[in-house]
């Protein structure tokens, strides 16, 4: 009998967990998170553009953008009439239920603001029961007079009548240095991160070969000796290398310290980077060239300032100590630990298809304003920019499935042959790795997905394991700013 009565309690609990948590709660937070902050952060880092040519008579022209926001879904009709629309229109006349962005754009000439208007640059699709949809906090009596099935979780799009889901990816965590053994190759342990901060992402690798020094891979700089870089950021004392990577045994670290001791200040060492990596201007320029390659694309997501030099210094002095400190315990990092992953849902991969497209959209600006300038006129900005370009793309990117990045199949269309298929479906999982190789160890069950993803489904043949599916009581939280 109390097992009966602990069921009906469980039963309660459930029931009131639904109630106030959607089964897609996370991903239309992630949405909303997207539309609230994500864009102004976009935004923020294109604020100001700079065309190359600009009209004889004006010493400096720049277009700055401000102010974003997004507005409630509408249509506009043949006759130019604009009003809102509804899930439901959109899905039976075949049109994509969105709503129109708006910019503050401003031109200013010698530092002083000339013209200055607001204009729509696109219409983003709507994420349905998100914070800017029509339904957002509607009860099952008015979703059932709006022609809304009241057991339908949204979470998904309508683009050209059709419902697209954003599916999950889950990835490795970027900013996260982790040791690997390798089969093959000239080093027995190779180190990796990945480094991001906004549109930069750059991938770093560090590997130990043969001659027993430390080595260095990032975009144009292969190769090149770790210590080196280390004096050239501004750490040119030995002896606070040494402290910082801070040792007992510190025979690795010595004898890579000897084999560049005869440098003694980082602008000898920047040089000599330069020097390995073949730019061959004089002096100053090599140094100049190399220092910015170092602020840029060297562990941007310390900083990509001048000042953050040293803190880079200290980053690879840790790195350091971490790969020394595997190779001698032989214990490799667990890159399938779900500590080591996170998830990518709608907000983020809409953030990155906004931010692709945005540039090319400024791009676009900038060719029409130049194209103009060369002719002699002076164009106003209003008649410039397309607000077609960035919708198509968009829309395009959502219809089609292929994302920036070479990604395909991000965006799918919700397979409705039953309720069931349908949320399981809106809580998908995708590993990017190929499903053609055999990968076993990401295919295999983790302890570490117990509570997150469900352990049992997962197709069977060549996906098997690499497409999984958030737990029934799972929940993403947010991810923490570093600077927090």
């Amino acid at each position: 009998m109390s097992n009966q009565k602990s069921l009906k309690k469980s039963y309660v609990l459930l029931k009131k967990y639904f109630e106030q948590n959607n089964i897609v709660k996370a991903n239309i937070e992630s949405f909303n998170n997207f539309i609230d902050n994500e864009l102004k952060e976009i935004i923020e880092e294109n604020k100001e553009i700079e065309p190359t040519i600009i009209p004889p008579n004006v010493d400096t022209f720049k277009i700055r953008l401000d102010n974003v926001w997004v507005t409630k879904p509408e249509i506009t009709e043949a006759d130019g009439s604009k009003r809102s629309i509804y899930p439901v229109e959109a899905r039976l006349r075949k049109l994509s239920y969105s709503a129109p962005m708006f910019l503050e754009i401003s031109a200013h000439i010698n530092g002083v603001q000339r013209e200055s208007f607001t204009t729509q640059i696109a219409s983003i699709p709507i994420m349905l029961k998100s914070k800017y949809c029509h339904l957002h906090g509607l009860s099952q009596d008015d979703l059932i007079t709006h022609n809304e099935d009241p057991d339908d979780p949204g979470g998904y799009f309508i683009i050209n009548g059709t419902e697209k889901a954003i599916v999950n990816i889950e990835d490795l965590a970027s900013n996260r240095f982790m040791v690997e053994k390798e089969s093959s190759g000239p080093s027995e342990y190779v180190g990796k991160l990945f480094s991001e901060k906004g549109s930069y992402k750059i991938p770093h690798q560090f590997e130990k070969p043969k001659d027993g020094l430390f080595y260095v891979t990032f975009t144009r700089v292969k190769k090149v000796p770790v210590i080196l870089i280390i004096k050239a950021l501004g750490l040119v004392k030995d002896e606070e290398i040494m402290r910082f990577i801070g040792l007992d045994d510190n025979a690795e670290v010595l004898s890579n310290l000897y084999e560049f001791v005869d440098i003694k200040n980082s602008e000898d060492a920047i040089d000599n980077i330069a020097k390995r990596i073949g730019i061959t201007q004089s002096r100053e320029i090599r140094i100049q060239r190399m220092q910015e390659i170092l602020d840029k694309y060297l562990l941007p997501h310390v900083g990509i300032e001048r000042e953050d030099r040293t803190a880079k210094a200290y980053n690879l002095c840790k790195i350091l100590k971490k790969m020394i400190i595997t190779m001698r315990s032989e214990q490799e990092d667990d890159k399938d630990h779900y500590m080591n992953k996170r998830l990518k849902m709608s907000g983020d991969l809409l953030a990155d298809l906004f931010r692709v497209n945005l540039k090319v959209l400024i791009g676009d600006l900038l060719y029409n304003f130049q194209r103009i300038v060369k002719r002699g006129k002076f164009p106003s900005i209003k008649v410039i920019i397309r607000e077609k370009l960035l919708t198509q793309r968009i829309y395009s990117s959502m219809a089609t499935g292929s994302w920036v990045g070479g990604r395909k199949g991000v965006s799918q269309r919700i397979e409705r042959l039953n309720f069931l298929q349908t949320l399981s479906h809106l809580q998908r999982v995708i590993s990017p790795l190929s499903s053609s190789q055999e990968n076993f160890e990401a295919r295999s069950l983790h302890a570490t997905h117990m509570g997150r993803l469900c352990t049992s489904e997962t197709p069977e043949g060549t996906n098997i394991g690499l497409r999984k599916n958030l737990a029934l009581l799972s929940n993403v939280s947010h991810e923490v700013l570093d600077e927090e």
